[in-house]
């Protein structure tokens, strides 16, 4: 067996052995080892290089908190830098590499730097690089770029798979530790939909190192009990190797879970890692608490661990941490490792206990030393020796492992994810989590209670009470008794040792010591969100999980206050680094965006429809038939057909939106330009929306179905955005006005039916009257169809001029009613039309899209000056659009442009000229915005926004696209060319 492996204990098989290499050599680790362990049990402690510095540094904890054993696992696309070994379960073939050195980690020309050491003090960056000027674009950038990071990332593309989940639950039970596992108990007894999420592949938390029984069972056979019947009961869900990274609105949490991370060949068909969106209606914290190192000097040579990481690897791993150890406590639960050590025939050199009368109920045969501290560990790449200071002298003890124990942190980043900020407790010497946390409770050690029985008891308390609160009758569950149960109290903190000789590091994995805090505060920086910058302290994927509550405990040393005044830095996700490719999911290549597909896409196949990509729709263009060679025959033809007889298109990707409540109305009433107070039940309106600056955001038509429920629409691209800024609107700006929103653009399949023939056609479908007097121009409402065996929403709108009614039906049914209106109208000559020939009927008509509503034109320019409310006491951009400069005379207005020769056309995006002027960016006019060729017209015509368009009607001009040379004689005219007295609507 390797060299510190014990010959007996811990959870690990035995009997399976498995190769894996570091850095190239080969080793042997055990079933059940992490990374982490397994290069403990063959000896090797030095495992990497800091930032800064390229100081040897050795593993540190055994969880996520780990600073200091960051490798790059695997080879090709498959490599992943800056994993913990802490975090990574063995498997065979584990190919590991230490990073930030070169040519090797025992030999690093970058240790050189700390030569440098007094020269690179915080902040050294900032006064550095400023002088001279020149250096930095030659010098220092090329430097700093070169220098920053640790782990290289691959550029050969990841074979594997991600994915995204939602799930939703009663309660969630963040950690599966002593107080996780009660909680989860409780409430999944009580019939609660339960999912207990733990970051580590083995659910129990501190019971797997754990030397004490619960009820007469060892802690970890308890463990394993617990975890059975949570996973026989069929209302929760266990969910190990996850992490919850992050606390959003609506009680919603964001949790990685690593699927593969932990096989040599991950399956083909199965994610390597899955996102969670968890909807929780309440949620349980039971993180726990992390335990601190103390500051002294030399903390960070290899060989120097956690107290809490040393008895892990002991108990749960089996692994020795050096043949001669010490301890350093401020607390209690140094002796616990004490007794662990003993028990396993470890020879314990001495117990520093920095009180005078700790310990007591200790029993064993080591020599403590009390009222000492450690001043400074000795070694370069392994621990040699310790300096122990009592009582003003110095002694050098020979170890080759020293513990830590600085007391404890409470994990409480997630309860402040949502703006809450941590309270300071001098009693607990730690900031707790802060109150009124609305459908959270905290459990365990995370809210500072002590020892194992007390935490198993808090959780079952509070798993019982937040399944109570949900209407299920629970009671806490009642374990056995808890024998060897470890109480350590809080004590005074020891925030570092003074007059030390080596580096006293506060966050070891940005270099950051605690002179670098010192100097922060002298020269100005000691605000703790100042201090963190400038120091980095807290920083990169550490995010301070050790370093961040002494270096609170530094700056109020120095700045003599207490760290209540310090505060802490804010709080936000994410705590635990989590990969691009989970955050990815299936959002990649081919699938970067999703593919949306219209509920009438299977309509639009069968009857020959050439596909268009249009933002995530996918839209048809066009439908070609028999003896058509180009797309503008078909289009020509559905244009034609649309404008003598009817046509069908499929308008369902149309962004569709649900706004209720009493003061539904009031609410568009600010949100559009034009009124919508007065709008009656059983109309529709069309409607702008301006930006704050007055400039058009979009536009569509809302209809009034009941008088506290709207139906709206909006561009298709915008549907999304649209909705972000009612729901802005609605929780930001309005909160007091009582509207709900909800996005229904995939329940509905929406069709239009326009042409002459349209009323007749939809008549044969419609059990309602839909005659000219009964259902006239911009009515809606729902509807009856087939006898009534179906209810849908007519809606008569038009966007092609003509007269035309939108329908839309449930999104399962639309299919079906496509084909049955299609069927109605066979002997009406209806034929399906695509968005080719509703753009060239809307150009035809003038009306508008985002071509035109780029986002620098407000109402006046398109000639929609009368959609601007003069009476409105207030609407999104009234203020601003009034601007003298968006009236001002000489601003692009929409104009129509018609070439003067019909054989001629000119293109989308094309630039206006005077008719004389030279083809100079400097003479540019305006550009046309769309263009189509018109089968009525018989020419190109196109849209365009040029300087006083709209008192230049009948002025010839040329067109010139400058990127392919083309000039066109052309002349603006009205933006209106088909029956521009909308006669054909009100048939």
């Amino acid at each position: 067996m390797t060299s510190y492996r014990l010959p007996k204990g811990g959870l690990i098989d035995r009997s399976k052995s498995l190769s894996f290499t570091f850095d190239g050599k080969a080793m042997e680790g055990l079933e059940g080892d992490s990374l982490a362990s397994a290069l403990l049990a063959n000896g090797r402690r030095f495992v990497g290089r800091s930032f800064k510095y390229h100081r040897p540094r050795g593993i540190l904890t055994a969880g996520a908190a780990e600073p200091n054993a960051l490798m790059t696992i695997g080879r090709g696309g498959r490599t992943e830098p800056n994993t913990r070994a802490t975090m990574q379960e063995l498997y065979a073939g584990l190919e590991a590499r230490s990073q930030n050195r070169w040519p090797s980690l025992d030999v690093d020309i970058g240790a050189l730097s700390s030569l440098l050491s007094p020269f690179l003090g915080a902040g050294f960056y900032y006064k550095t690089f400023m002088w001279p000027a020149s250096f930095w674009e030659r010098i220092y950038e090329p430097f700093i770029r070169k220098a920053a990071g640790l782990g290289k990332a691959t550029y050969e593309t990841d074979p594997d798979a991600y994915d995204k989940c939602w799930a939703h639950c009663d309660l969630l039970v963040i950690g599966a530790g002593p107080a996780g596992l009660a909680g989860a108990i409780s409430a999944g007894r009580a019939g609660a939909r339960v999912i207990l999420i733990d970051e580590h592949s083995v659910a129990g938390g501190a019971l797997l190192s754990e030397t004490a029984s619960i009820g007469s069972k060892a802690a970890a056979d308890f463990a394993a009990d617990c975890i059975c019947e949570l996973e026989a009961l069929p209302n929760v869900t266990l969910l190990t190797r996850t992490t919850v990274f992050g606390w959003y609105d609506g009680n919603v949490f964001g949790a990685v879970e690593r699927v593969q991370k932990h096989v040599s060949e991950p399956q083909p068909n199965v994610p390597v890692e899955r996102l969670w969106r968890i909807v929780a209606k309440r949620s349980v914290l039971a993180t726990g608490a992390e335990e601190r190192p103390v500051v002294f000097g030399g903390n960070d040579i290899p060989g120097v661990m956690m107290a809490s990481a040393m008895r892990h690897y002991l108990n749960r791993y089996a692994v020795a941490p050096g043949k001669a150890t010490a301890i350093f406590t401020t607390n209690d639960s140094g002796y616990a490792l004490a007794r662990d050590l003993e028990a396993h025939g470890i020879q314990l050199a001495a117990i520093v206990d920095s009180r005078e009368g700790g310990g007591s109920g200790y029993f064993g045969p080591a020599r403590i030393i009390r009222g000492a501290v450690v001043s400074d560990a000795k070694g370069s790449k392994a621990l040699n020796a310790i300096d122990i200071r009592s009582k003003g002298r110095t002694e050098r003890l020979n170890v080759d492992a020293l513990a830590m124990a600085g007391g404890f942190s409470p994990i409480i980043h997630l309860a402040c994810h949502r703006g809450g900020k941590p309270v300071w407790s001098d009693d607990n010497a730690a900031f707790l989590a802060p109150g009124n946390l609305k459908g959270m409770a905290l459990a365990g050690s995370v809210c500072a209670v002590g020892g194992l029985a007390a935490c198993l008891a808090d959780g079952a308390r509070q798993g019982a009470a937040m399944a109570e609160g949900l209407g299920f009758k629970a009671a806490a569950v009642a374990f056995g008794a808890v024998e060897n149960d470890i109480l350590a109290p809080p004590e005074k903190a020891v925030w570092s040792i003074t007059g030390v000789k080596g580096k006293a590091f506060v966050d070891f994995q940005n270099d950051v010591h605690r002179k670098d805090l010192c100097l922060a505060v002298s020269e100005g920086y000691g605000h703790v969100e100042l201090a963190k910058r400038y120091t980095t302290n807290g920083m990169a994927t550490d995010q301070g999980k050790l370093s961040n509550i002494n270096a609170i405990g530094l700056l109020a040393e120095a700045r003599g206050v207490s760290p209540a005044d310090v505060g802490t830095t804010t709080f936000r996700p994410f705590y635990t680094p989590v990969s691009f490719g989970a955050l990815t999911g299936a959002y990649h290549g081919h699938h970067f965006q999703p593919v949306r597909k219209s509920p009438l896409h299977g309509w639009a196949e069968k009857n020959g429809a050439v596909f268009v990509e249009t933002g995530l729709w996918y839209r048809s263009s066009w439908f070609a038939r028999k003896g058509e060679h180009t797309w503008r025959q078909s289009v020509d033809r559905e244009v034609l057909n649309v404008r003598r007889n009817a046509g069908l298109c499929d308008v369902s990707m149309l962004g569709k939106i649900e706004i209720c409540g009493k003061d539904a109305a009031q609410f568009l009433n600010r949100i559009y330009s034009n009124g919508f107070l007065n709008l009656p039940v059983g109309k529709a309106r069309y409607g702008l929306m301006l930006r704050e600056d007055g400039m058009i955001y979009d536009d569509g038509t809302t209809s009034r179905l009941e008088e506290d429920r709207f139906f709206m629409t909006t561009t298709t691209a915008y549907a999304a955005g649209v909705m972000n800024h009612l729901e802005f609107c609605a929780q930001a700006l309005w909160p007091d006005l009582d509207v709900r929103l909800a996005s229904v653009t995939d329940q509905w399949a929406q069709m239009a039916i326009a042409g002459p023939k349209a009323r007749s056609i939809l008549q044969k479908i419609v059990d309602d009257d839909i005659s000219d007097v009964a259902f006239p121009f911009l009515a809606a409402k729902d509807i009856s169809l087939f006898n009534g065996t179906l209810h849908g929403r007519l809606f008569r709108i038009s966007f092609s001029g003509e007269l035309a009614y939108e329908l839309a039906v449930p999104a399962g049914y639309g299919e079906s009613v496509a084909d049955a209106v299609m069927d109605a109208g066979k002997d009406d000559g209806i034929m399906p039309y695509g968005v080719e020939a509703l753009g060239v009927m809307r150009i035809e008509k003038g009306h508008l899209t985002h071509n035109e509503i780029n986002g620098t034109v407000v109402p006046a320019d398109l000639g929609l000056a009368k959609m601007v409310s003069s009476v409105k006491a207030d609407f999104i951009g009234k203020a601003m659009v009034g601007r003298d400069g968006l009236a001002a005379g000489d601003r692009p207005r929409l104009v129509g442009v018609v070439p003067l020769d019909p054989n001629q056309s000119f293109r989308t995006g094309s630039h206006i000229l005077a008719k004389d002027a030279a083809a100079t960016l400097e003479n540019d006019q305006g550009y046309v915005t769309s263009s189509a060729f018109s089968p009525h017209v018989g020419s190109t015509i196109g849209l365009a926004l040029v300087n006083r368009g709209s008192e230049r009607h009948g002025e010839e001009v040329v067109v010139w696209n400058g990127l392919r040379n083309e000039f066109t004689r052309a002349r603006l005219c009205n933006p209106v060319f088909f029956d521009p007295q909308n006669e054909r609507l009100h048939v």
